[in-house]
């Protein structure tokens, strides 16, 4: 069955790529920084940085989940198959470990009393002793996310450049509707 061309709303093209950039953005930042960057002023204002585009984040994967709960086009399925309780599988995933990073910065940020946007300061909660832990399983689920966008972005690319269907092609941005709409 070969999969509408019909692109998603706009809403839910925005929401997928600003995720998927902050996802990546905050990845590398947390990933990479402690090597890259000695200890001083421009490590901590980069972390700061993190700590903020990671609130951000918690808005955006908000908004991303009303949207797929309360509006949004509902296109229709291009495998009734395996391969549609794959990807089923493979949303889910996303969206647990989505909620587990988030979660796991969230309580990193209070038990840290981190400060936001330059000024907005924290409250420090509960035992500084977390901080590592929360750190810890916080980059694991982080790692653990990119493989799985990592499978999920390879599908992607499988649908387009293999099986030449429309998969990928929905959720790119600046699409238009056969008719010359733009999907709103």
């Amino acid at each position: 069955m070969q999969p509408s061309k019909t692109p998603y709303d706009r809403w839910t093209i925005v929401l997928h790529w600003l995720t998927a950039g902050l996802v990546l953005a905050l990845w590398l930042i947390g990933t990479f920084l402690e090597d890259l960057v000695p200890k001083g002023a421009v490590r901590s204002a980069v972390w700061s940085v993190h700590f903020d585009l990671g609130f951000l984040f918690a808005g955006v994967i908000v908004a991303l989940l009303a949207r797929r709960r309360t509006g949004g086009r509902r296109l229709p399925v291009a495998d009734p198959g395996p391969l549609h309780r794959l990807a089923k599988a493979t949303h889910a995933m996303l969206y647990v470990l989505l909620f587990a990073i988030v979660g796991l910065g969230i309580a990193n940020a209070f038990v840290r009393g981190v400060d936001l946007l330059g000024s907005l300061g924290l409250p420090q909660v509960g035992d500084r002793e977390w901080r590592k832990p929360l750190t810890h399983w916080h980059g694991l689920a982080a790692n653990a996310l990119m493989v799985v966008a990592l499978f999920h972005a390879t599908a992607a690319l499988i649908h387009h450049y293999v099986w030449h269907d429309a998969v990928l092609v929905r959720i790119l941005p600046g699409r238009r509707t056969a008719s010359g709409g733009d999907g709103r």
